[in-house]
């Protein structure tokens, strides 16, 4: 599995999955985006966001992850195809996301939001080493009602070294 940087040539892929109510499932908002709305988002994105596309092995684009700023925290998407759930690929994805964001930005949490009935993104999160902080009330408008979220966070010093990304010295 890797993680790769959203291209352009990857919006229809995300256009189509924005507008794929099973790609959101249950847990998220329904979205129905244009490809042109997809790319005025994707143009204005900062430094301090990215979009990634989650890949197999066999180069099969399996879904998504993210991050942007809320305030001075960083805050992390994620999303799978239905297909490719309960697999481990979204738990490698977040490892990867998690140890690429310590190690190249000078922040110290990483935050998630999660449906408190989203049993399997929790068990993810709780993976890469997040903790819970409590629950955020009506933090969502999910299919026509105001939804709680779940609040998790990683701290650097809970972190303390990557787990899929290793460092690499050159020895002459």
């Amino acid at each position: 599995m890797n993680l790769r940087v959203v291209e352009k040539e990857d919006l229809p892929l995300l256009t189509e999955w924005a507008n794929t109510p099973e790609f959101g499932g249950e847990y998220e908002p329904l979205s129905q985006e244009s490809k042109t709305e997809l790319e005025k988002q994707y143009d204005k994105l900062t430094p301090k966001e990215k979009w990634f596309i989650i890949k197999k092995k066999d180069g099969s684009k399996i879904g998504f992850v993210t991050h942007f700023p809320i305030g001075n925290l960083l805050t992390i998407d994620y999303t799978l195809i239905p297909d490719e759930r309960n697999k481990g690929y979204c738990t490698e994805a977040v490892k990867i996301m998690v140890d690429y964001l310590f190690l190249s930005k000078d922040i110290v949490r990483i935050q998630a939001e999660t449906n408190p009935r989203n049993l399997a993104s929790q068990k993810v999160l709780e993976k890469v080493g997040f903790k819970k902080e409590g629950l955020v009330r009506k933090s969502i408008f999910i299919r026509g009602k105001w939804r709680d979220g779940l609040l998790y966070s990683i701290l650097r010093e809970e972190w303390k070294e990557p787990k899929i990304l290793t460092k690499t010295a050159s020895h002459s």
